[in-house]
This record gives structure tokens, sequence and C-alpha cells, in this order.
């Protein structure tokens, strides 16, 4: 147990070598934590559990510091395994304790362990007195699940967001400022890029809301990564500023190739970027990490895609991506399509019709070439690109 503030605990387990996160959708290079948190006041009470792999040594650690037994109430954020995965084992070895969670919560609750236990349901602006403290929730409703809440701990002024505002990332220390910042960023972006980017009209309709509460807010403690305990409202002005069709003015190149035709296109389409001092990076989608894209498709105003033809279409991880992007309702950004083929020519029409249906703003007719492209045709690339560059400016 670690107090990160007086009587409110950390309780949760850190993940060091987690490398891959909902199945095999999420890659987590700098691990990840299960936050978990016990208050003990006049009540004793434990907000959120660890995922399921962990129920043993979280339930052992439970007994040995308070006794389970003496654990009040839970208050269950989110009942996805990766929060709410232990508690099942929990239960099972208290089962008359309340459960504290909204309405979408406790019916989810019941689908994963098939009981009914004490639900309590709650909605924002509803309390509890536990002692000396105060708790206030908050729904946070398709952030990113239905039954998501946010538990307010008034007195030392602690929000437990859950998934809001979290990272997966598993430091040395918990606290946001005894942590290289730059790293912090990183993985707190590329959460929101990956998990929140489809909800974001709901996230800054929310974050108006909490401002609107007045509540004042000395932590923030989410449920993965480091806790906001340095200028706590950083992380809400920043998914403020990430909700509102956030871009930073630069461009993706991806492409997919079989013999390097379609490579060549993109690279000539950089140089015409490059012409017009607009910032890019180019990726080769076949062995990128797929999360890390996703994350500088959101940071980027414009995404240039290629592929060759194959079947009749585009290549299989270029048909992934244009279905994640379409997943992710990116807002405000404009695109364009390439490629090479050999006689049918279908790729560029494809991707192009994608990302007109994924409400990306098509800048260009979509370039191809047959084969390998000649110079000629290559600076007609360096032409698209830098077309490309003159439309990110309008």
């Amino acid at each position: 147990m670690i107090e990160i503030k007086k009587n409110v605990y950390w309780v949760g387990v850190k993940d060091w070598s987690l490398r891959q996160f909902h199945g095999h959708e999420l890659s987590t290079h700098r691990g990840s934590t299960y936050n978990s948190y016990l208050i003990k006041d006049e009540k004793t009470v434990l907000v959120d559990t660890v995922w399921d792999p962990y129920k043993e040594e979280f339930a052992e650690r439970l007994e040995k510091e308070v006794g389970l037994q003496n654990i009040d109430m839970i208050v269950i954020n989110h009942i996805e395994p990766d929060h709410g995965g232990s508690l099942g084992y929990i239960m099972s070895k208290i089962p008359n304790t309340p459960i504290y969670c909204t309405k979408n919560g406790a019916d989810i609750i019941k689908r994963h362990f098939h009981q009914d236990w004490n639900f309590n349901i709650v909605k924002t602006g509803d309390s509890v007195k536990i002692g000396e403290y105060e708790l206030i929730f908050v729904e946070m409703q398709m952030l990113h699940w239905p039954d998501s809440l946010l538990t307010y701990v008034k007195g030392p002024n602690v929000a437990l967001s859950n998934d809001a505002f979290g990272q997966h990332y598993s430091p040395a220390s918990l606290f946001n400022d005894e942590v290289d910042t730059c790293e912090l960023y990183q993985e707190a972006i590329k959460y929101y890029a990956n998990i929140l980017t489809p909800f974001s009209p709901l996230i800054k309709k929310k974050v108006e809301q909490i401002k609107a509460l007045n509540l004042p807010i000395e932590m923030i403690a989410p449920s993965h990564g480091v806790i906001w305990r340095e200028n706590p409202m950083q992380i809400v002005e920043k998914y403020y500023e990430w909700s509102q069709d956030y871009n930073e003015g630069t461009v993706v190149i991806v492409y997919d190739t079989m013999y390097k035709a379609t490579k060549k296109m993109a690279e000539a389409i950089g140089e015409g970027l490059a012409k017009h001092n607009v910032m890019f990076k180019m990726y080769d989608n076949s062995i990128t990490d797929q999360s890390d894209l996703l994350t500088e498709l959101f940071k980027a105003k414009g995404m240039i895609i290629g592929s060759c033809t194959v079947n009749n279409t585009v290549l299989r991880s270029i048909a992934g991506l244009l279905d994640e992007i379409k997943g992710h309702k990116f807002k405000n950004k404009i695109g364009a399509a390439f490629g090479s083929y050999g006689w049918s020519g279908e790729a560029a029409k494809v991707i192009s019709k994608h990302l007109e249906e994924a409400g990306i703003k098509v800048a260009a007719e979509p370039i191809q070439f047959r084969y390998v492209p000649t110079d000629e045709e290559l600076l007609q690339c360096v032409e698209f690109g830098e077309s490309f560059a003159k439309a990110l400016g309008e």
C-alpha cells in the first residue's frame, strides 16, 4: 500500500512486462498498471479492483493490510476486466458487501459474473458520507464504456477517474512529478488516440461538465499509469484540446508494397511535401506498430495512403488500417491515395473511397502508375505531394 493522500492508498499492481492490451489490439511498450484505491475513514472503501490474473495476490494484500471483512463498500467505476476482473474473487470472500456503481455498471457486472449482489446505483451528483470524507459520483458514460464513472473524494480532493486521464505506463514512481514528462505524454496521447478518439465529442462535453461542478481537484488518480499530483488539471486541459479535432499540422504517408514500386512513389510524394516545408513521417505499414501509427494519424492534419493492387483491392495491412481509420472517427483531416498496379489498378481508388467514407476530406484524385514508375512519373508524384501541401494550408 502506498499512501497518495491522507488515508487514501494505492493498492494496485504494476505489470512491467505487459506488451499487448485489449487482446492484441493495443501495444504497451512500457507496460501498464492496474490502479485500485483504498480509502480508510469511518468506513473502509475499495475503489475498483485489478485484472483477474492478479486476483489472489490482490486479495492477499488487502487481507494483510486491512482485512477483507473490514471493507464496508466497494465502488466499481468501470467493470472492464482490467479494472473489475478481481471483483468476483473478492465478492466470494465478502459476498454481502455493497457495490456502488452506475445502472449500466450493475447490468454489465451481472453479465460478467452472473451474480445479483447488493448493488447501490449512483448517478452524477449523488454522494455518500464515509466519515470525515465524502464520495461524490460523476457519470462518465462512454469514456469509454457505458458504465464509466468518476469518484471524487471530498476532503483530500482526489478524483478517482478510472480510464479517463490514464496511460499504459509503468515507471518506477506512481506520480507525474517523478517520471520522464516526455514519456508520460507520449503514453497519454497514445492512450487517448487509440482508445478515446471515437468519443471526442462526449469528452469535450464531459470536461465542461466537470469544470462546471467547481470541485477543487488536488490530484487525479486514474486506473492505468501514473497519478497526476503536480498540476493535475494539466491532463484535463490536454483532453479538452485533444477532443476538438486535434492536429499538429503534419502529414503521415503510409504505404504497403510488394516490389518497392509503391515505396518509390511514397518517397517522391514526400519530396513534394518537403518542398513546401511540410513536416511529414513515412511508414511501411506492413512492419509498423498499428497503435503507434494511429497515434501519429491522430496528431496529423493529413494522411496519404498507398498500396499496390492485389486481387482487385489493397494489400491486407492497408485494408486493416482503413477500417481502423473509419472506426476512430477522425475529424478535420484531409487525405489522398496512391499506388502501383500491374493490370487492373483498383487499389488507389479503393483507398480514396474508404477515406471519404471515414469522413476524411479527399484533397486530390488518386495517383497510380503501372508496374515500376518512370522518372517522369515519379516527378508527377513530387507534384502530387506539392499539391497536397497547398491543400493542407487552405
